[in-house]
């Protein structure tokens, strides 16, 4: 007996040591800057936006929710379309717990930890509420590190950070330089002729209506940052860049008028959850384009729209909103070029690039219905 129990001893020691030899625990920096200290690869992690799949879903597409234990509420909302999609494919990402937000003060800290998580994942522009109600402290006593990535504030310079730092906390490195790379060459696509071909006084003027019809009141848009800098990339000149300071803000008509953009390009997406039957235009995966023309045309008929040059001409877009928040952007900014320098990329084909994004790296299957025009008409 006494051999018997040695040797089982034995066994047990061996495997945990096994077990120790494969977690290696490490510091890292995280988007803010912070220096965090987690053992990889992570097996339990709690998504602070469930918008962070779009990250995870290009990792590990044969399962993105494979390490995640509970996530926010927001995905069902905000982009309903992937969702639907995400849960046909993944149906266990209904049973996850849910939770609220850190800016919204809802987030539950005994679920949290009752979930037993390695991390908790959080996008950067929460971290001031969340030091303010000192979720951070809150969490640290209880040993639950919190790693920021961002993909929204400045994801033209945080995007590729944050899918390498999600790779090395999964221990899918290999997949996020491959995605890396395949973003990058594709932005050059447009970076390199815009960069070659096309001077200042050649820059249409444009105006982009972020969530344009979702609520009465006009117009939110973008400064120097996001759809912004997106703008830019393609070759057009962003009319809120000295209006606007920071990543997000308001013109009003009369600033839009006295710009007299040569072309409007409208975020959209399917918001029926936050304002049922709005005018938003309901651009994203499988979207009925006629019902999204319909309502981008109805658009042209604000105050602020009247006498622009883009409404003349035709040069009125819509293109999905969730490219400000994820990272495949690049789609975007290609599109955008696209409109701005249709003479330059006549052979560049951005559902094209749509599609092979997700043959290669996403777990679902690309559906039309990301952008539409009224030049097409």
């Amino acid at each position: 007996m006494d051999s018997y129990l040695s040797k089982v001893l034995c066994c047990t020691a061996l495997a945990f040591s096994c077990v120790a030899a494969q977690a290696e625990e490490i510091t890292i920096t995280d988007i803010a800057g912070r220096e965090v200290t987690v053992e990889i690869p992570v097996e339990r992690v709690i998504l602070g936006e469930g918008r962070q799949v779009y990250l995870l879903g290009a990792l590990q597409p044969e399962d993105p929710f494979a390490s995640v234990v509970g996530w926010r509420d927001d995905l069902s909302q905000a982009d309903p379309d992937s969702y639907a999609r995400y849960a046909a494919k993944f149906p266990e990402l209904e049973a996850l717990p849910t939770f609220g937000g850190f800016k919204d003060g809802t987030f539950d800290v005994e679920l949290a930890a009752s979930l037993q998580p390695d991390v908790i994942l959080m996008n950067l522009e929460a971290q001031a509420a969340t030091e303010d109600a000192a979720y951070d402290d809150k969490l640290a006593a209880l040993g639950i590190p919190i790693v920021y990535v961002d993909f929204r504030e400045d994801p033209l310079e945080h995007t590729a950070p944050s899918m390498r730092l999600l790779g090395r906390l999964l221990g899918k490195e290999e997949a996020a330089e491959a995605f890396i790379e395949f973003s990058e060459s594709q932005m050059a696509r447009v970076s390199e002729v815009i960069e070659a071909e096309v001077e200042n006084e050649k820059r249409p003027r444009v105006f982009v209506d972020r969530a344009g019809g979702y609520s009465e009141e006009c117009c939110m848009s973008f400064g120097p940052g996001n759809f912004g800098e997106y703008v830019e990339i393609a070759g057009g000149i962003n009319i809120a860049r000295d209006i606007i300071p920071a990543t997000f803000g308001t013109l009003s008509p009369e600033q839009i008028i006295t710009s007299n953009p040569e072309h409007v390009v409208v975020t959209g997406g399917n918001w029926e959850a936050y304002v049922p039957n709005g005018a938003w235009v309901g651009v994203g995966p499988g979207a009925d384009l006629d019902r999204a023309l319909a309502k981008l045309e109805a658009l042209t008929g604000r105050t602020a729209m009247t006498g622009i040059d883009a409404v003349e001409t035709g040069n009125f877009h819509a293109i999905w909103h969730q490219f400000y928040n994820n990272p495949y952007y690049f789609v975007a900014i290609q599109q955008l070029a696209k409109w701005f320098h249709p003479e330059l990329f006549s052979d560049l084909d951005p559902e094209a690039t749509m599609q092979e994004l997700h043959e290669r790296f996403l777990p679902v299957a690309y559906e039309p219905g990301y952008w539409v025009t009224l030049d097409e008409q």
